[in-house]
């Protein structure tokens, strides 16, 4: 049986194969298209001959997320959060270089506040639910979001 460990960055897919029954260890690595990721995954399995069928193990990481926000090539997308918490973005408190410069500069947030929508619920911290979401509220930010004047986004965070 084979173990296979992937890593899709945004320059190259790395990929380490192991087999157990020969206890061989192989590595390979194919450049990533930022296009489709999965064109240098496919690469780096077939110059490594990866037998899907025979992969006991697979495990899979990607800094292919991390980048898009480091280098804000991110899709347009909307925020829905729960009411009270809209400015957490904005407010940006992890983000401070210097902590008591107040001429500091904060990088613009990865969301405009226009694109935060708020709704009525609340849960704790172990998940359980103080303050029921209302399926109105669910209904006016999907309308809202659909009716955006700059044709909408993508996609929705909900946090």
């Amino acid at each position: 049986m084979l173990w296979v460990g992937v890593d899709v960055g945004g320059t190259f897919t790395d990929v380490v194969v192991y087999d157990e029954a020969t206890q061989v260890l192989r590595v390979g690595k194919s450049p990533t298209d930022p296009r489709d990721p999965t064109e240098g995954l496919l690469h780096a399995f077939a110059k490594l001959e990866v037998a899907l069928p025979a992969t006991e193990r697979l495990v899979h990481g990607t800094t292919i997320g991390t980048n898009a926000i480091l280098e804000r090539k991110g899709a347009t997308v909307w925020v829905i959060t729960t009411r009270g918490f809209g400015d957490t973005l904005e407010i940006a408190r992890t983000n401070r270089t210097v902590l008591y410069d107040i001429r500091a500069l904060k990088p613009a947030s990865l969301v405009p506040r226009q694109r935060v929508l708020e709704v009525d619920e609340r849960m704790a911290f172990d998940g359980s639910v103080l303050r029921p979401l209302e399926p109105a509220d669910v209904v006016e930010a999907a309308t809202r979001i659909a009716a955006a004047t700059d044709g909408g986004a993508p996609g929705a965070a909900v946090i």
